[in-house]
């Protein structure tokens, strides 16, 4: 059978202040009053049974994310009780989907895209559950069309054609430096793809790669498995899931099963409209431009002789005016203001790490 998982266990550290430990990214109404997670549910529906799309979040984002989700059964979430990195979400939720199927092929999907169109996307997903049901030991992932030069993605070098317009993937390259990207870019889509960090596989087949990169992980993911439907869970998942190795999947499986002889890693593009939206300048292009390139989002608010400039704001009763500005990055909240120039933007995630230490977690 065919199963969804979601990944919604990102801080979001570079869309502070607006995004919070309580209150991450994918949970802000910021797309037309609809949250990320939101929209990433519904992009699924008529392609994967309600039934049978799980959400891996945090422990302490239960509660809320049921409640943005009203249609997700308790028993579809799974919690954990501390962020390590996307191998053990991947793996754990593969763990659990397994104890219910062991034939189960899982598209695995972020809760921070937005993808258009949605029937194109869907088009293409099914293209890559159908490759895996077929070849079980292939590994499947979605590579973007660059748009240009981008050193905020990883790369997919592409090799020979697949069944059903598939590539192999032959190198995982990590996000490179400017030069590298450059080089990348001018290979054309045919040689590089950006790495989107959305799969398909078989359940059995992602469980027995970890099982042989990294073994360490795979008894602790079994432990908890076998847990899962006892009383014992939560106990379990706190003695184990903490100290599981932190690592992404791409380091941990992908990489290394692009050099094994026994697995076939895939790659299928996504030619179409997306945005991995986890900073500010990539927020600011969900909204539409004003004449002057300036993106909106906020209750009041007034531009004069302004260019380039994203004003955001969560908090219905401040007026933010801004005046003979140039490329900058303005977001306000009930209790914390962030001004930075948009070229800056990827350090926010240094400066949140600044508040906390100078204010307090309380301001994070």
């Amino acid at each position: 059978m065919r199963y969804a998982v979601i990944l919604a266990g990102g801080s979001g550290t570079r869309l502070w202040p607006m995004s919070r430990a309580a209150l991450p990214k994918q949970l802000i109404p910021f797309i037309g009053g609809r949250s990320l997670l939101e929209v990433a549910a519904d992009r699924l529906e008529g392609l994967i049974d309600g039934a049978k799309v799980f959400v891996c979040a945090a422990a302490q984002h239960r509660e809320a994310i049921l409640r943005a989700l009203p249609t997700l059964g308790g028993e579809q979430y799974i919690a954990e009780p501390v962020g390590r990195d996307t191998l053990n979400a991947v793996g754990l939720s593969a763990a659990v989907v397994a104890r219910r199927d062991p034939d189960a092929a899982i598209a695995v999907f972020t809760a921070d895209h937005l993808i258009e169109p949605v029937e194109e996307f869907q088009k293409i997903v099914h293209q890559g559950l159908a490759l895996v049901e077929a070849r079980p030991e292939t590994l499947v992932t979605f590579g973007i069309r660059p748009e240009g030069p981008s050193t905020a993605y990883g790369y997919l070098q592409l090799g020979e054609p697949l069944d059903g317009g598939a590539r192999v993937v032959t190198q995982f390259r990590e996000k490179p430096g400017a030069a590298l990207a450059e080089r990348f870019f001018q290979a054309g889509p045919e040689r590089y793809l950006w790495n989107s960090g959305m799969f398909v596989w078989r359940a059995a087949t992602l469980l027995d790669c970890i099982r042989r990169y990294e073994p360490a992980v795979y008894a602790g993911l079994e432990r908890i498995a076998a847990a899962w439907d006892a009383p014992e869970r939560e106990e379990e998942l706190a003695r184990t899931y903490p100290g599981l190795k932190k690592i992404s999947v791409d380091f941990a499986v992908m990489e290394p099963a692009s050099r094994d002889a026994g697995v076939r890693v895939a790659a299928l593009a996504m030619d179409l409209r997306w945005l991995d939206v986890g900073s500010w300048p990539m927020f600011a292009r969900t909204c539409a431009p004003d004449a002057h390139g300036n993106a909106v989002a906020a209750p009041r608010s007034l531009l004069s002789n302004t260019e380039r400039t994203l004003v955001a704001s969560s908090d219905p009763e401040h007026l933010i005016v801004a005046a003979g500005c140039r490329d900058l990055i303005i977001v306000h909240t009930p209790d914390a203001t962030l001004v930075c120039r948009a070229e800056d933007a990827e350090g926010i995630k240094e400066i949140h790490k600044l508040v906390g230490e100078r204010f307090g977690s309380e301001w994070l």
